[in-house]
């Protein structure tokens, strides 16, 4: 069960693997996609079919002609990543042995649905997956393995998703293995860790000039690529895609756009300074400083907006 890109490399691990048989596959349906709006097929979808796996897309997985659809296979799992609906308790009891899910969190850290924007966003040293038996109370589930990996100082949201998609692969099997040999028992997590995150908005990639440099640039990365930095400069928007922060900042209002160099557009934030690399303003076209500023003068001090 999978929606997104993150859920392919899992469906696909386990295709190939020789010891386990997917009799069904079940995705979220076509949705309107583009500015045509033309019905488009989940990842998932698209990777099912390349594999000749049969396919389930359901409106609503928790209803009667839905659980006979699940309960008439008889499966000794099902494994989850990133499905997109939440399942009833009569869904999570049809497995013979356990209902797994694939999470891009060390568990019970960032429960809930932006786990790998959080990490970035709250400039954590490290992230990972955790595979876990699934329960009604949202990624609450008993541990079955973990896995971690170092996150980097330029790392976007994107490249966060894109590593732990393939580590949520490569944990999948040992873990249905595990659980078939005996080899591994579920684990309680600590309640009195976890901790939630909330799905994103797109207000949510509005830059606060407010906040430090490196607060703001850990907010770009864990924004790329949805929803987007952005901030106002005038009547404006400028989406802001690769920037880095520096300790150095001269006694100017955060927000203040103070110099514009070789190295990039320089603004004061409220602790150092935030140096815009990449952006995108009117033209929709993504540029770098040097490109942007060739076809936009921008001469400081300029105000972009404050809250």
């Amino acid at each position: 069960m999978g929606t997104p890109d993150f859920s392919v490399p899992a469906l696909k691990t386990l295709a190939q693997s020789p010891e386990f048989e997917i009799p069904l596959v079940v995705t979220q349906p076509d949705r309107p996609k583009g500015r045509g709006k033309k019905l488009a097929a989940s990842p998932v979808k698209s990777a099912a079919i390349d594999l000749g796996l049969p396919l389930f897309q359901p409106e609503r997985l928790n209803t009667p002609e839905a659980v006979e659809v699940l309960a008439d296979i008889e499966p000794d799992f099902f494994v989850v990543a990133a499905f997109g609906q939440i399942l009833s308790r009569q869904v999570l009891d049809i497995p013979n042995f356990y209902p797994v899910n694939i999470h891009a969190s060390l568990l019970p850290k960032y429960r809930g649905a932006s786990p790998i924007q959080a990490a970035i966003l709250n400039m954590d040293k490290t992230s990972g997956i955790t595979t876990m038996v699934m329960a009604q109370k949202m990624d609450a589930g008993d541990i079955l393995l973990s896995a971690e990996t170092p996150i980097s100082r330029d790392e976007t949201a994107q490249d966060l998703h894109d590593r732990l998609s393939v580590m949520g692969a490569d944990l999948i099997v040992p873990t249905l293995k595990g659980i078939l040999d005996n080899t591994l028992t579920p684990q309680p997590q600590d309640e009195t860790a976890a901790t939630y995150v909330k799905l994103l908005k797109k207000e949510d990639g509005r830059i606060n000039w407010d906040e430090s440099s490196a607060a703001t640039a850990a907010r770009i990365r864990a924004m790329t690529p949805w929803p987007g930095a952005f901030t106002r400069l005038s009547d404006q928007t400028i989406k802001i895609f690769k920037a880095m922060d520096i300790p150095d900042c001269p006694k100017t209002p955060p927000g203040t756009l103070y110099q514009c160099n070789e190295k990039g557009i320089h603004v004061a934030c409220g602790q150092g300074s935030l140096v815009i690399l990449e952006l995108m303003g009117r033209s929709g076209k993504r540029l770098t400083a040097a490109e942007y500023l060739r076809g936009h003068r921008m001469t400081p001090p300029l105000q972009f907006d404050v809250r």
